[in-house]
Parts: C-alpha cells; structure tokens; sequence
C-alpha cells in the first residue's frame, strides 16, 4: 500500500512555530507518514549564521527540536529536517530524523566549500572516510537521507542499492537559477538507482552587497523511472504525495541496474 509523505517549503521562521503547527496538522489530517523540510528553513541562512551569536543559534535550533518532537509524538510522525545543532560551542550542520519516540542525527558529510559560500570552514563537521548516510525503515519502505550538496558525490549513491533504498530524502537550499540542473540531476539519479527521490527546497531571499540570493522552492519528488510526479513552484506550500515499495520493485526488474550489480559483488 503507497505511503503517504509530505514536503512542507518554507522560508526561514526565525523563532516562530506558528506554521509549523499549521502545516503539521494538516498533513496529519491528511494521513502523512513522514515529512521533510528544507536546509536553512529552521536556521537563518547560512550567510547570516556567520555573523549570529553561537548562543543564539543553539536557542533557536533547540527551541525547534522541543517543537518537532512534540508534534511527531502528538501525531505519531516522522519528521526530517535539517538543523545546526552546538556541542562545546562549535555548530555542526546536520539533519533530525525525529520519531514519535526518539530522535537521531545525520551529520552531513560533504559540506559546500566555495569562497563565497564555505560552510566547510565554518562548520566543525570533521572530514573523513566516507560513510553509509542515514537509512531507516518506516512501514516497510527504506528510506535514506542525504544533505543537498551530498546530491553530486557517486560514493553515497552507491549505499542506496547496497541498503536497498526506496526514496532518498533530499533536503536542499538551491539558488543562482539552477533550477533545470537540480532537475535533471534528479531524475538522473532516480532512474540509475530506480528509487524515488524527494527534494525539499528552501524559499525566501538573502541581500548582499545588491546582489539578491533567491531560493526559488521548486521541490518535487522523482518516481523510480526517472520522471517528476510532483512538484511545487517559488511560494510557500505543504506538498503531499505518495511513495509505493511496488514501482521500486517493478522498476528495478524492469531494468536489471541492481542485478547486473549485484552479479560482480
């Protein structure tokens, strides 16, 4: 039977959970499993952490941890959300996996490390050996998360057929017009591992020095053949869609990828 899973595309809500409440109520009304929220929607961007106090951080994310996990357990919900999380004064860039009754973190392997954009350096994430990202079964359905830059690396992709993968969630704060290359990427790798592939992009813009950063939304979920089922536009939205173990499995007969794999083990 399909399962019923959920993007909820926000800008960033500083302090408020207002609309948390709001959107989470209706996807339970409406019978979703799971809901996944996208990168720097809980947390100011992360242009503007540079300049926020690191006890002002930790207040906000922890304010916002205590808000999920009361409403996962209120609605019997897992809720997916990226997080910066302060252990000994240093941030560490991660994602919440939280269950009605505990809560786990994915912390992001491979961070952005451009000179206008180093979440690298700033981060305390440590850089080491590759390793499986987070995967967790939730009625029957394998699902694994992936940090939105963690998109372009093959080493990661690699653990969906070994973990047998049914939907990646992938939480992303996209910008500078790239909307066809995160598209096509997507389906891409939806197709060549035959899993679905659920992305929940951030809203809003940032102002530097004249030059607006838009994050233009646009998340969609990509079915295991490599075709866009569902997709949202540039504004603040709940999309509720559906994940069927069946098409992964038919999919992935129908093509064989993961058995010519799993021939040369």
């Amino acid at each position: 039977m399909p399962m019923k899973v959920a993007v909820l595309q926000l800008q960033s809500i500083g302090m408020s959970s207002t609309k948390l409440y709001h959107f989470i109520r209706i996807a339970h009304k409406k019978g979703v499993k799971l809901l996944l929220l996208g990168e720097y929607m809980l947390n100011s961007f992360f242009k503007e952490l540079e300049s926020t106090p690191i006890s002002m951080i930790k207040e906000q994310s922890e304010h916002h941890l205590a808000v999920l996990k009361e409403m996962a357990q209120t609605h019997n919900m897992v809720i997916v959300a990226p997080i910066i999380i302060v252990k000994k004064k240093e941030p560490y860039k991660v994602v919440a996996k939280i269950s009605p009754n505990s809560t786990s973190y994915y912390h992001q392997q491979f961070l952005i490390n451009y000179s206008h954009w180093n979440e690298e350096k700033y981060f305390a994430n440590p850089i080491e050996g590759i390793k499986a990202p987070m995967s967790f079964s939730l009625d029957g359905v394998r699902f694994m998360i992936m940090g939105g830059f963690e998109l372009h690396f093959d080493d990661l992709w690699y653990y969906t057929s070994m973990k047998n993968v049914d939907c990646v969630l992938l939480p992303t704060i996209s910008t500078f017009e790239s909307h066809e290359r995160w598209k096509e990427i997507i389906k891409m790798r939806a197709f060549t591992h035959n899993c679905y592939v659920l992305r929940a992009n951030r809203i809003g813009d940032y102002k530097e020095e004249g030059y607006t950063w838009h994050f233009y939304g646009d998340s969609v979920l990509a079915n295991p053949y490599g075709e866009i089922e569902e997709h949202l536009g540039d504004s603040e939205e709940l999309m509720i869609t559906e994940i069927d173990h069946k098409r992964v499995v038919e999919a992935r007969r129908s093509w064989g990828f993961k058995e010519a794999l799993n021939k040369r083990q």
